[in-house]
């Protein structure tokens, strides 16, 4: 799979600085890597639950076609790092700073 370069300073302009871009993606990319196992073991999960009859008795474990095929659609997927740089840049992410709980005044 070939490398896709980056232009730095389009991504450093949909933040304050590059290194908040970058915290940004790596969040994105995080949510969007969870979603994806997610989906994927619930499709997996629901092949599985199918009996499946082998029709010999080997010690092999048997390969179910349709996960194979499961397996391939997820490979073919973008990359979760590419689709939260897409996003980015395409203005479809919005973030939010944490709000601050500890205040502190002075006595």
């Amino acid at each position: 799979m070939p490398i896709k370069p980056v232009d730095i300073e389009k991504l450093s302009t949909r933040a304050e600085n590059i290194y908040e871009a970058i915290v940004i993606l790596l969040k994105r990319a995080r949510q969007i890597n969870e979603e994806m196992k997610i989906e994927f073991n619930q499709r997996i999960e629901m092949l599985q639950s199918r009996i499946f009859e082998p029709e010999e008795e080997t010690d092999q474990p048997q390969t179910n076609p349709d996960q194979i095929l499961v397996a391939q659609e997820f490979e073919q997927r973008h990359k979760p790092t590419e689709t939260a740089i897409q996003e980015l840049l395409e203005n479809k992410l919005t973030y939010r700073y944490k709000e601050d709980e500890t205040t502190f005044s002075p006595k």
